[in-house]
């Protein structure tokens, strides 16, 4: 009997187990979508209605829903783990963002100087006091944060791979480093950080091709200064794009990205292939896009795709959310447009923060930031959204046919 069970227990997990890893492209959307559906304020009965219609719908991956370094709002960002996870919600387009160890490796990280908070690296002292700033307790009595500064060029892709990604986030009154690594938000959870695989830049672009997704790298600028060890910044550029043609990637499968757009403007002369596609992001009114004659000089550059935050593209227009004037002339002037970041905010009960900004006073619940959603691509006309948990994009994007 002991033995029975042991083989019905065994099969079980082996059945979970493929249950897990088997047919990744078998969309799978959870509660979330429909939590958020029953939480939206009465005022939007009619959204409502038309969402609810749709809860019998079978989901389909959708190039809309834009991962947003996989599903950091559970899962370690930019890990293997994040990565499958936003795949099984339906992300059409994964995100990997691009820094380089110091034996000059692309890998995928958010920022050249983040492996403090977003790794396990503290927590293995050889690597610990490799890092530009090793830990410094927090002096809570003379009001001194603890600090550190751990960056991928302090490095190699060896030591890289020994980490364990985590929850992004960091004490910052610790007075040991393993208070200091405890620093996730409380509206996450870690319920899913027991692992996190991180991962290369080209292990991303071999994931994201055997599962038939297209990919949004985006460059980040470099903390060291360049040339580094010899490795020039149009290195480092080059390298990213060399890497998708190394493994034979369709462009048509890519948008790169950057906050610098003299990186738009080198991929468009050096890449024109990927250049097509090549987005530029903003995070404020820069002079680029602050009147219809930039616009038009940006336009003629060869730029096709902006993608400011989502407050940029909305106002307040009594009580409603409405497209902004910038929206409008980018869709006047004959952009597309991609924008971030849905669900990267605490309840929004108490205002949502940054990304709610231009209508902070709006939102009265999380379900609320349907309607949001529902602005940005019926109105604004947006492409593609960036999410931290890309199940609430991909349903609406089911339910409207984007």
């Amino acid at each position: 009997m002991k033995f029975i069970q042991s083989m019905l227990l065994s099969s079980l997990c082996i059945s979970s187990f493929w249950a897990y890893t088997a047919d990744i492209n078998n969309i799978q959307l959870g509660v979330r979508p429909y939590f958020l559906i029953e939480d939206m304020s009465s005022s939007y009965q009619d959204l409502k209605d038309k969402l609810k219609s749709c809860t019998e719908n079978t989901p389909k991956k959708s190039d809309f829903s834009i991962a947003h370094r996989g599903a950091p709002m559970q899962f370690p960002e930019h890990t293997e783990e994040s990565y499958k996870a936003a795949i099984r919600m339906g992300a059409g387009v994964l995100e990997c963002d691009v820094a380089f160890t110091k034996d000059k490796k692309l890998v995928c990280r958010h920022s050249h100087a983040d492996l403090h908070t977003t790794t396990d690296i503290l927590l293995h002292p050889d690597l610990a006091k490799k890092c530009t700033q090793p830990f410094i307790a927090a002096d809570k009595d003379n009001n001194i944060k603890a600090q550190a500064e751990c960056r991928t060029s302090d490095i190699s892709l060896a030591e890289y791979q020994r980490l364990k990604g985590k929850m992004d986030g960091a004490n910052e009154w610790a007075v040991s480093v393993d208070e200091y690594i405890k620093g996730t938000p409380s509206w996450r959870t870690d319920l899913y950080a027991s692992r996190g695989r991180l991962m290369t830049h080209k292990e991303s672009i071999e994931l994201f091709k055997e599962y038939n997704v297209k990919m949004t790298p985006e460059l980040k600028m470099p903390v060291d200064e360049m040339p580094f060890d010899g490795f020039s910044y149009d290195d480092f550029r080059q390298k990213l794009i060399d890497e998708y043609i190394e493994l034979g990637i369709d462009p048509e499968n890519v948008y790169m990205q950057s906050f610098n757009k003299e990186d738009i403007l080198y991929i468009i002369e050096n890449a024109p292939e990927f250049g097509r596609q090549a987005v530029y992001l903003i995070e404020e009114m820069v002079e680029d896009v602050s009147s219809k004659e930039a616009l038009k000089n940006l336009k003629a550059q060869g730029v096709n795709i902006i993608a400011p935050p989502l407050q940029m593209l909305v106002i307040n227009e009594k009580g409603e959310i409405k497209p902004s004037s910038l929206a409008k002339d980018l869709k006047e002037a004959g952009f597309e447009i991609i924008t971030w970041t849905l669900e990267r905010s605490a309840h929004l009960a108490s205002g949502g923060g940054w990304y709610y900004d231009s209508i902070k006073d709006i939102p009265k619940k999380d379900g609320d930031m349907l309607k949001y959603l529902d602005v940005l691509a019926r109105e604004v006309g947006v492409i593609g959204v960036f999410s931290d948990w890309p199940a609430t994009t991909t349903y609406y994007a089911n339910c409207l046919g984007l």
